[in-house]
């Protein structure tokens, strides 16, 4: 089967600037206090689960949030396109499992995770593929477990040609809260909180964290 052309930009793009990306926002969450508010909430919650508690961060790039995770208390494992990203990561991070994998085909066992994130990995998929990506994590996630999706809040796709100082071939999607959570509730996963906040000096955009949750069967 032939891969969509998109997924293959997406994947040169990010082996390209793996390096400079960690370089750049490797301590980028130090910065931003309602960002970590946010992720350390999704630990406490999911840590508070009578079932799996593993959490899986997919499209985990370099993997500075999932350390962050791991320094929070989670059991947690990163998954990503990009054998570039993954390489950084597993060098910087030794202390957390990476893996290359598709988060649309995630090849985990139903129902073994407590918690899913997707840190602005989801950017770059189109309407299809989002929901597809969010039908994955609710297959995955056990009943009770939990989803947090941070997004880039808008109504348009935005071409990058440059990025983190190297040519790229990137479709950045820009999405509104009402529709992220209409997606995530077609795929079975109900929202429970949300925050949205204004453009730090490094956004172009206001900056969207949605929390949602399997419900129990």
């Amino acid at each position: 089967m032939t891969e969509a052309a998109h997924l293959t930009a997406t994947r040169r793009s990010y082996d390209t600037v793996a390096v400079d990306y960690e370089r750049l926002l490797g301590g980028q969450l130090a910065t931003t206090p309602l960002d970590r508010a946010m992720l350390a909430a999704f630990v406490e919650q999911v840590n508070t689960l009578d079932g799996p508690r593993t959490v899986a961060d997919l499209g985990c790039g370099t993997g500075r949030v999932a350390s962050h995770l791991r320094e929070l208390g989670a059991e947690v494992f990163g998954v990503d396109l990009s054998p570039g990203m993954v390489a950084v990561a597993r060098d910087t991070y030794p202390g957390v499992r990476f893996e290359v994998g598709s988060m649309t085909a995630l090849g985990l066992p139903d129902a073994s995770l407590g918690g899913a994130l997707s840190w602005y990995s989801t950017v770059h998929m189109p309407e299809g593929e989002l929901a597809a990506s969010f039908a994955e994590f609710h297959r995955a996630l056990a009943p009770g477990g939990f989803a947090l999706v941070a997004f880039k809040v808008g109504n348009e796709k935005v071409r990058l040609e440059r990025a983190y100082g190297h040519e790229v071939a990137l479709d950045v999607y820009r999405w509104s809260p009402d529709r992220v959570a209409e997606l995530l509730a077609g795929a079975g996963l109900v929202e429970t909180a949300r925050l949205v906040r204004e453009p730090g000096p490094d956004d172009s955009t206001p900056q969207a964290f949605l929390l949602a949750r399997r419900p129990r069967d």
